[in-house]
């Protein structure tokens, strides 16, 4: 009989500790975040899967054929534990923000299917109506009123109420919210003070849920050092995103001035020679100028990394590089090339990452013809160390 009540009682026990965060009564958590209880959100090798729920035009049956779950059994097989889950306010809220199911839907299924196939998931909220990262660019900055408009603020605040009230009773082992991608703030301390806002109302409606925090100004690594993180809260990653250097990641890409520049370029060593300088087009050689006279190696992007590591350090959290890629028609030696030292730097700093991207154009899937773009380049991905893995 004592055997069957002790049974009982390590049953009744592990049931409790697999409970969602959010089953404990707001005491409980609150109490236990304030002892600086850590969540079990572990994550090193990854991949983004975009331009699904974000930055795309693709509705109903098409956006739901998107992404299927033999995706997530594929990245499972190959050796990925989490995925980045790129989300837009236009896809899940109509402009009077009443929600819109499908996406919703969408978005759950792709959560049951992470988790059934071992992979924690970062839902990212990507582009707002009150912000669009790249809207300077495209000459819309009067598009973002994010930073000088309480109610956008407010309105930011209340998409993540919606998303906390929808998906509350998952995991924090398995499920963590980033709560804006690439801020573009006028000044770094306007996004210190939205970064305090939206955390403390998340953190009343979870307090251990791990939240990504991302720097200002496309989460550069140059800016990470101007980034205050709210304190003693250990259930933080801070994240950052890295494409340097441009004239090899975005080679031939069709939105960036640089991408005019059809000349050759090397990496490692001095990126463009000054043959090839000479004869690029003249609007673009104030930028090009740069890359004949730097080296760009591993140790450049050291370098680069520096400010985000010691950020990390300070604050005693997980590094994570939200974004990292190289453009698909980019020559694949100067892509691996790179991508082999971007992953001995991550371990070298037990940095985790995520790709841009699974299958659009800087990905390694083909997701119309169903088979690979890029073998090679997943091989090279999965080469590095493993979670846990020291």
């Amino acid at each position: 009989m004592k055997k069957n009540v002790l049974v009982l009682a390590v049953f009744f026990t592990a049931t409790l500790t697999a409970m969602s965060c959010s089953n404990k009564s707001q005491s409980q958590k609150q109490e236990e975040t304030q002892a600086g209880q850590v969540n079990n959100f572990r994550i090193k090798r990854g991949t983004n899967v975009s331009h699904w729920l974000s930055q795309s035009e693709q509705r109903g049956e098409a956006r739901r054929l998107h992404i299927q779950e033999d995706d997530f059994a594929r990245l499972e097989e190959l050796g990925f534990d989490f995925v980045r889950i790129p989300i837009d306010e236009v896809q899940f809220w109509d402009e009077k923000g009443k929600k819109l199911p499908e996406a919703w839907g969408l978005l759950n299924n792709a959560l049951n299917w992470a988790q059934q196939h071992h992979l924690r998931a970062i839902v990212d909220l990507h582009i707002i109506r009150s912000h669009y990262f790249n809207a300077v660019n495209e000459g819309g900055s009067s598009t973002n009123t994010l930073f000088t408009s309480e109610k956008a603020q407010d309105d930011l605040i209340n998409l993540w109420r919606q998303l906390s009230e929808d998906l509350k009773d998952r995991s924090c082992d398995s499920v963590a919210y980033e709560f804006m991608n690439e801020p573009v703030a006028p000044e770094h301390e306007q996004w210190n003070q939205l970064v305090a806002k939206v955390h403390k109302a998340l953190r009343e409606l979870e307090p251990q849920r791990t939240l990504v925090i991302g720097s200002n100004m496309w989460q550069g690594h140059e800016t990470m050092k101007y980034l205050k993180v709210p304190e003693g809260d250990k259930n933080i990653i801070l994240s950052f995103h890295y494409y340097n250097p441009m004239i090899v990641t975005h080679y031939g890409a069709w939105w960036t001035p640089l991408g005019k520049y059809k000349g050759k370029v090397n990496y490692p060593g001095v990126l463009v020679s000054k043959e090839d300088y000479e004869a690029a087009p003249a609007d673009i050689k104030d930028q090009l100028k740069p890359y004949t006279e730097e080296i760009w190696d591993i140790r450049k992007i050291r370098e680069q990394f520096k400010d985000a590591i010691e950020a990390a350090q300070k604050y005693d959290l997980q590094l994570f590089c939200g974004e990292w890629g190289v453009y698909e028609p980019v020559d694949r030696e100067l892509a691996y090339n790179w991508t082999r030292d971007m992953l001995t730097v991550f371990d070298e700093f037990n940095i985790a990452w995520t790709t841009w991207c699974y299958d659009a154009d800087f990905g390694f899937w083909d997701q119309q013809r169903h088979t690979f773009k890029d073998r090679p380049l997943v091989e090279l991905l999965m080469s590095g160390k493993k979670l846990g893995e020291k």
